[in-house]
């Protein structure tokens, strides 16, 4: 019966499929009545729309992670896709879907991506770094082969911080060839524990939230923490070059004070991290925004891209 997807559907034309509630927001119209503000999944993509005059009722039963049925027509507001909401009807459980089918994968397979890591690991010979680096991907091996990158912006979908991770070492691995002076092994093992502790920040890849560490705390001090915990469980001297350098490179890959980190890139290796690690995310986010509008339109405003709008020429037809 629900034969098409979200991001299949075209604008203006009327829809009725089963989705994913990725996230839901309770919020109050001007009017006073409150609404659900919605972002909707499945293995396609994600499309955001309002559900007006919720009741309270309506709040209970339209959590996150829960499986609906959305009849709606998709639309167009301020060139970003959305869904005007006609009704909504929770999925039951004897209707067969599981919430793992609308929850968006990394276009690879996980397989391949542990193939890419453990390559890229065998690399690192320098013993405080391999040591690091394998200890910790051991520890959160099943998390890091599921988790999203981020929340929202960036590989937000089931695997993609090993996605992105294996991106960023793919580039690395090109750029050796280009510029002198990289120390492959450090830039390597910076590349694999930068957004390790994203896995702690994050919640899980099903209705991605910000855990209460990753409120509190964030990523960036996470994985220094953990790198550090590593380092006294493995009797490494934490007032070795080698150790400090790579805790400057998970701690300044960010760039800016800013954007999070504490310390500016101050080596190679880590200008190269940030630089990599800014550059992969932009172009998924651009790609991924790319994919919902047709050539000749151009996108909303990206806020996470300084809030510009993106252009899909015809060539891309």
């Amino acid at each position: 019966m629900f034969t098409k997807k979200l991001l299949e559907y075209q604008s203006g034309e009327e829809m009725d499929t089963i989705v994913l509630l990725k996230q839901v927001d309770v919020r109050v119209a001007k009017n006073g009545k409150q609404f659900l503000a919605i972002v909707f999944e499945d293995s396609s993509g994600e499309i955001s729309g309002k559900y007006w005059d919720a009741s309270n009722e309506d709040v209970n039963l339209y959590q996150a992670g829960e499986i609906v049925e959305v009849n709606g027509r998709r639309e167009t507001y301020q060139n970003n896709p959305q869904i005007r909401i006609y009704s909504l009807r929770p999925v039951m459980k004897e209707e067969g879907y599981e919430v793992s089918q609308f929850v968006r994968q990394a276009p690879v397979s996980s397989d391949s991506l542990l193939d890419k890591m453990s390559y890229y690991q065998n690399e690192i010979a320098h013993p405080v770094w391999s040591k690091l680096v394998n200890y910790l991907v051991d520890k959160y091996h099943k998390r890091f082969f599921e988790y999203p990158a981020a929340k929202t912006n960036h590989h937000a979908f089931a695997g993609g911080l090993a996605f992105h991770t294996v991106s960023m070492l793919d580039l690395a691995h090109h750029m050796l060839d280009i510029y002198e002076g990289i120390n492959k092994e450090l830039l390597y093992s910076g590349i694999i524990l930068h957004d390790l502790a994203k896995t702690i920040e994050l919640s899980g890849p099903i209705s991605t939230d910000y855990t209460l560490e990753g409120n509190l705390i964030g990523h960036i001090a996470l994985i220094d923490e953990e790198v550090v915990k590593a380092a006294q469980t493995l009797e490494i001297d934490e007032e070795t070059e080698s150790f400090l350098l790579l805790r400057h490179l998970v701690l300044s890959h960010h760039g800016l004070k800013e954007y999070g980190s504490p310390v500016r890139p101050q080596i190679l290796e880590a200008e190269v991290l940030h630089r990599i690690d800014e550059f992969d995310a932009s172009m998924n986010m651009m790609t991924e925004s790319l994919k919902q509008i047709s050539p000749g339109e151009f996108t909303g405003r990206i806020f996470a891209l300084e809030n510009r709008k993106l252009y899909k020429p015809y060539y891309r037809k």
